[in-house]
């Protein structure tokens, strides 16, 4: 009985020293996913008429958060380029996309965060307006190209579920020379500026078996040029889970820009994925 009770003394100190020391370790989790959608149609004698097309999309998506006692920091990497080959058109990009969500809380009760959030779009090549003729050039590599930031207040219940609210938020839109006096951006200038309303969420979760949804939110008012025009980017993946490589996706993207369009711009994408898991920490 005289040596159990020293053991069991020294095994519990012994346990709360790996303890404290785990817990000073920084956590890291992250999954990074590639996904190459593929799209085809092929006609021959057929009455009604239609063209051949094939097109193809390639989707990285990276996720990577780190969180250590009350911080927490989670980023979010989306990157997508996919063209199609319609019969006697040649090539035409269907999708130019990178964008980089980052958002840094520190917890003050439960699921609130006090918050500082950084937001940067853009796109890779040249895009053009092919109802015009000829096709008119609208877009090239970071031109235009939207970099928001700035304090706020976070709900986060976990990675999946989390609604940032940034009422002071400053918003730059780059362009280049060429596209002066387009998307906001005085003419003569290559850059704006905006101060205003930002409130940014992201939702996933699963639909039913095998079949899972995500939504990416963001609102954006700017006080100093037509608050009353609310600027709306909203994203969703569904995604249906054939097996652990191949998977039916459907992409739904709406966005309301009055700088960049007078019309709500929208983009559907469907097709078999081929997934990929290319990193997970």
């Amino acid at each position: 009985m005289r040596l159990t009770i020293p053991i069991f003394l020294l095994c519990c100190f012994a346990s709360w020293g790996q303890e404290k020391k785990t817990d000073s370790i920084k956590k890291w989790s992250g999954v990074g996913k590639f996904t190459f959608l593929f799209n085809q149609s092929s006609y021959s004698n057929w009455s009604s008429g239609g063209e051949n097309t094939i097109a193809g999309s390639v989707i990285i998506n990276y996720d990577f958060n780190y969180r250590k006692k009350k911080w927490k920091w989670d980023n979010k990497i989306i990157t997508s380029y996919g063209a199609s080959h319609i019969s006697g058109q040649g090539f035409r990009k269907t999708d130019d996309r990178f964008e980089y969500n980052s958002v840094l809380g520190y917890n003050t009760k439960k699921y609130w965060y006090f918050s500082f959030f950084s937001n940067f779009i853009t796109q890779y090549t040249e895009g053009y307006d092919y109802s015009k003729t000829p096709k008119l050039l609208v877009s090239s590599a970071l031109s235009p190209a939207y970099w928001s930031f700035g304090p706020g207040i976070l709900w986060r219940k976990n990675e999946n579920y989390r609604i940032n609210i940034a009422p002071a938020t400053s918003r730059f839109t780059f362009v280049s020379s060429a596209f002066s006096g387009m998307y906001g951006v005085p003419e003569g200038k290559t850059s704006s500026y905006g101060l205003g309303f930002n409130l940014s969420g992201y939702l996933k979760f699963p639909i039913m078996k095998n079949v899972e949804m995500e939504n990416i939110i963001a609102l954006y008012s700017d006080y100093l040029d037509n608050p009353q025009n609310i600027d709306v980017n909203y994203q969703v993946n569904v995604s249906a889970n054939v097996n652990e490589h191949l998977s039916m996706n459907i992409t739904l993207h709406l966005i309301s820009d009055s700088n960049a369009s007078s019309r709500v711009q929208f983009r559907e994408v469907f097709g078999l994925g081929v997934r990929y898991t290319f990193h997970k920490i």
